[in-house]
């Protein structure tokens, strides 16, 4: 006869060994993780971490109060793992630390593996800085050697607060990081960002597809660079202005949707 203790280990591990099997087969089918938020131990923000983001974030406003408990653990999770470093006199605040965080937490909200390992730390100055990848001043970078997001605070509130624009260099600059991310790593959320990235140059090589975009001038110039500009810019653009991009191409939108497995109902659209 077995004991308690060995019948709930023989449990657990057929749970694991169902999950090891079947996941990966619904993420081929569905193209998403089987379960994206569950947290046995969940994280706090301090009170004035919580204060900021309840009056700062519009995206963390519309979500449901279960939600915000877990877009607050995430947050948290997020402060904890990555530190922040102010250069060049940049006092690094309460404040900085949730907006740069929400967005990123934003971005990723759909996400099971939100935490990732491309990038270690937060460098922020106050205004653009000379970047030692190109020695010339930037506003913002993913920095993959030195496993770095970098950006001038000055331009990363200008994104952020004026929200329409689809100008957000935060977004901007965590979609390379997702973007590396995604190329590099094999857990469920990576494999269903490659997966619809794929679709989304697929999509890209379409007959007149690539006029039409550029023709109706609602993606700037700049997205053309090469694909992984064009990746950051659409990001920018679903987050700021999410119902005229739907309107204007929505097989791109929903590809961008499925790629970071993003819940409409979260936003209100």
């Amino acid at each position: 006869m077995i004991s308690i203790f060995q019948f709930f280990l023989i449990v657990l591990l057929g749970i694991i060994m169902a999950v090891l099997v079947f996941e990966p087969l619904y993420v081929l089918i569905f193209n998403k993780p089987f379960y994206i938020h569950w947290y046995p131990f969940r994280r706090k923000l301090s009170s004035i971490q919580r204060d900021v983001l309840r009056m700062e974030c519009a995206f963390y406003q519309r979500l449901s109060e279960k939600r915000k408990l877990f877009f607050e653990h995430r947050m948290a999770a997020f402060i904890t793992k990555y530190p922040f470093f102010g250069k060049d006199g940049f006092v690094v605040t309460d404040q900085s630390k949730v907006l740069i965080a929400a967005t990123y937490v934003m971005m990723t909200f759909g996400m099971r593996h939100y935490l990732i390992a491309v990038f270690d730390k937060i460098i922020i100055y106050p205004q653009h800085y000379l970047s030692t990848i190109r020695d010339e001043y930037h506003k913002g970078e993913f920095n993959p050697r030195l496993k770095a997001l970098v950006f001038s605070w000055k331009d990363f509130q200008e994104g952020y607060y004026y929200d329409s624009d689809n100008l957000n260099l935060g977004i901007h600059e965590f979609s390379h990081a997702l973007y590396f991310h995604g190329l590099k790593s094999r857990d469920q959320s990576a494999v269903v960002f490659s997966s619809a990235y794929v679709k989304i140059q697929e999509y890209l090589v379409q007959p007149n597809v690539l006029d039409k975009l550029v023709l109706s001038n609602y993606f700037r110039i700049y997205a053309y660079t090469n694909k992984v500009e064009f990746l950051a810019v659409i990001l920018e653009h679903f987050f700021e202005t999410p119902q005229v991009f739907k309107e204007e191409f929505p097989e791109l939108y929903s590809n961008v949707r499925d790629m970071i497995n993003f819940n409409e109902n979260d936003s209100k659209l």
